[in-house]
């Protein structure tokens, strides 16, 4: 942790205000760690700005005096994305936390990047209206985050991810200067798309001030059941088959029994699915009663036609929710079993059922323990690498050739090395295995064209 000059803390503290400056190091621990696994890098300040015109004045004196500026949401990212690795200052939008528009006429809202995902779901709903995205983190994430990381959830199977979602952005460069891009327009190509060029582009480009998000009305219906096997590849496969018989669920989760079973000891409770070795938990959702009846009953048919060992429907609201939680729970839950490598891996669909084959492969030739989840129906499955009982020198040295192994195999598939956790720091050194070196170079071209200094989240995404 490197101390800034005094005249400089004084200009920050003059830019945002004595209530809005973090200068002591208990207090700055918060800011020098997110939920990746167990990194710590101590910033230097950190500042809670309340307003666009504090955030320009921090990023001027950040990038007339060259300091590393990291922004961070909630610090619920899983890549490393909100760490201080070169120290400077971390720029914290939770106070920017305002809703500032409902606008049903036209089926928006407009928020400020500390609002956290579940505030603005509710808050929206009241008005009978939805906004879909739902990372699992959606209780403490913060919408600013889920725009710099692309964040996805369960629901993305139907309705997309955090891009699909948002139409403009106010934001700041590194050198101070407010832009404005995108706007409540579902068309628009007036020049080139800079809102979904800073959509996901994990806070390295720009820091968003403001959000307009797309609104539909809300979907009262939904039927939820609970699809268990008796292998990993057969629910993968029933899976697929769900979508020939023309049914779009809105979330089609995917969880082995050990997940599961972590998350039931957690919660103290036991859950349909615990013996068997994968679950399928499957919710269809809409407008129509009697038609999302149908879908579900449909879908538990197509589920035992193809090698379901049972399927259970959660009848009820307090059933239907429960099942949720058990899921939200998964990843805490695993991740308290023993120190662990989580790994994003996405696929075609379609290719599920051969990267469930490859993953078991790979365990079982490196000898390491893995526990996979995640939202089967986009492809995206969570691989749980857990050191257990293991040596520290054969995790250190077994680790790294089996996630090279991993990615080798998920891009073999059509697939790549992140689908909603983001590259951050953790990942970057994977990236050549995704993208070419001509890609890689564009976009450091591009990260050159909106912060010439590479000060705004140094040593994130982009290989060094």
């Amino acid at each position: 942790m490197h101390s800034l000059p005094a005249s400089i803390v004084v200009q920050l503290r003059d830019a945002v205000g004595r209530e809005n400056l973090i200068v002591d190091r208990e207090p700055l621990e918060k800011y020098a760690s997110d939920e990746t696994e167990d990194l710590v890098f101590y910033p230097a300040v950190a500042v809670t700005p309340t307003t666009t015109a504090q955030v320009s004045a921090v990023l001027r004196i950040a990038s007339q005096h060259a300091i590393p500026v990291t922004p961070r949401g909630a610090g619920t990212g899983l890549s490393g994305g909100a760490l201080p690795v070169k120290g400077g200052i971390v720029l914290s939008v939770e106070k920017m936390n305002r809703i500032l528009e409902i606008d049903r006429a036209n089926l928006m809202a407009v928020v400020e990047p500390g609002v956290i995902t579940q505030v603005l779901q509710e808050a929206v709903e009241k008005e009978g209206l939805f906004y879909p995205p739902d990372p699992a983190s959606r209780g403490s994430c913060m919408m600013g985050g889920n725009v710099a990381e692309c964040s996805g959830g369960p629901r993305a199977l139907k309705y997309g991810v955090t891009k699909d979602w948002i139409l403009g952005l106010e934001a700041v460069l590194i050198d101070g200067t407010v832009i404005n891009t995108g706007g409540k327009l579902l068309k628009n190509v007036t020049g080139y798309n800079i809102t979904q060029l800073l959509v996901g582009s994990e806070g390295t480009l720009a820091v968003v001030t403001k959000i307009i998000v797309k609104l539909i009305p809300y979907p009262p219906f939904r039927s939820t059941l609970v699809a268990t096997f008796d292998s990993l590849e057969g629910a993968a496969v029933a899976l697929t088959k769900i979508f020939e018989a023309k049914i779009v669920p809105c979330a089609t989760e995917f969880m082995e029994s050990a997940a599961i079973q972590a998350a039931a000891k957690k919660r103290g409770k036991h859950f349909p699915g615990m013996e068997a070795a994968a679950t399928l938990l499957i919710e269809v959702d809409g407008y129509d009663k009697d038609l999302v009846q149908k879908d579900g009953e449909r879908t538990g048919e197509v589920c035992l036609e193809h090698g379901a060992l049972d399927v259970i429907v959660a009848d009820s609201p307090t059933q239907q929710k429960d099942m949720w939680d058990m899921r939200r729970a998964i990843g805490e839950a695993v991740k308290g079993l023993s120190v662990y490598k989580e790994e994003d891996t996405v696929v075609p669909r379609a290719n599920l059922p051969k990267l469930m084959r490859a993953l078991d492969d790979i365990k079982k030739r490196h000898g390491l323990t893995t526990i996979c989840y995640g939202h089967a129906g986009d492809g995206n499955i969570h691989v749980n690498i857990l050191k257990m009982a293991m040596s520290d020198k054969d995790w250190e040295e077994k680790l790294p050739p089996a996630i090279r192994e991993i990615f080798t195999e998920v891009v073999k598939l059509g697939g790549t090395i992140s689908g909603e956790h983001g590259i951050g720091f953790v990942q970057r050194e994977w990236l050549p295995i995704a993208m070419t070196k001509d890609e890689i170079a564009l976009m450091k071209r591009v990260k050159q064209a909106f912060d010439p200094s590479g000060l705004l989240n140094p040593a994130k995404l982009i290989p060094e």
